[in-house]
């Protein structure tokens, strides 16, 4: 009864309440305006290209020699689809003169074709990038058993992956999908890779939890670095009312056969850590660093006490 009678008395005026709070134009709803990616579709496209990096390892089907050609050519057929018409939802969304009734000199549509086919055809360089990855992984873990346990097992691989592809769409300056999918994928593994990062070749990361890479990092070849280590920024430059400067580079650089511990932190913009250099663990680093140095704190002194023994009476 009383479920009813709130139905009848109260339901509607809240109702009138929402959409009235629909009616801003600025805000967390997205009304009478150009519709964005769906980020349930941007999730089925990273699986589509996890079937096509990774043949066999992802997805029920069983991949034979015969019929692998049929079987990514159907995917990759599919998968064009679905990019493009996500590309084209992201760039007329942040299209400038998508409010000008004249903006069909704007062609969105080919800008998206374009960034599309650019990105499927580098899927053998990611694929490559990801084998170097797999290596580094492989090589770096003495726990590991096999190459194969590492791609269907470890998160690193899954966020590394997501992180390649995202990364092209970024460097094309897509909007939005690539948040999606790096988002997705820190959501997946607990590390948050900015797409816009630049990675070089056999990058890994063991463990991985808790690992923040920030979106002007720039990383060499053979990096390796551990759980909870931040690539973050120092500080956030502002313009003279305040606001923060966008599009600055706020996030440090690490040069090759870099090794990062547990728990370290990196910060700034100006902050290059030089070839061969180990940073130790729980190491707070705001300033560059030489070729070859090893970084660490000074070694905390351990106290060893007995338990007192209680006295019974």
């Amino acid at each position: 009864m009383k479920a009813q009678l709130w139905k009848k008395t109260k339901l509607k005026a809240l109702t009138h309440r929402l959409v009235r709070s629909y009616e801003k134009k600025q805000g967390i709803n997205q009304i009478d305006g150009l519709n964005l990616p769906n980020s349930d579709n941007v999730v089925e496209i990273i699986h589509d290209f996890f079937k096509i990096i990774f043949p066999g390892f992802v997805g029920p089907e069983t991949i034979t020699s015969t019929g692998v050609s049929y079987y990514v050519g159907n995917l990759l057929e599919g998968l064009f689809d679905k990019l493009f018409l996500q590309i084209n939802r992201a760039l007329e969304y942040q299209c400038p003169r998508k409010d000008d009734p004249s903006c069909r000199q704007c062609d969105c549509g080919n800008m998206a074709y374009t960034v599309t086919v650019k990105l499927l055809e580098k899927i053998p360089e990611i694929r490559e990038m990801l084998k170097a990855d797999v290596q580094a992984a492989y090589e770096g873990d003495p726990a590991a058993k096999s190459v194969d346990e590492i791609i269907v097992s470890y998160p690193f691989i899954k966020a590394i992956t997501v992180q390649r592809i995202a990364h092209v769409l970024y460097e094309n300056q897509v909007p939005l999908i690539p948040r999606i999918m790096g988002e997705w994928a820190h959501k997946e593994t607990g590390i948050d890779i900015h797409p816009g990062a630049q990675i070089g070749r056999s990058f890994f990361i063991d463990h991985g939890t808790g690992v923040v890479i920030g979106e002007t990092t720039v990383i060499g070849n053979h990096v390796k670095i551990y759980q909870g280590v931040t690539l973050g920024a120092l500080s956030f430059p502002k313009d003279e009312r305040g606001r923060i400067i966008k599009g600055t580079k706020r996030h440090p650089t690490l040069e090759d056969n870099v090794t990062v511990y547990a728990n370290a932190t990196i910060l700034g913009g100006n902050t290059t850590i030089g070839k061969n250099v180990v940073i130790s663990g729980n190491t707070w680093v705001i300033s560059s660093v030489k070729t070859g140095v090893l970084v660490s704190n000074p070694e905390s002194k351990l106290v060893f006490k007995n338990k007192k023994q209680k006295k019974h009476k």
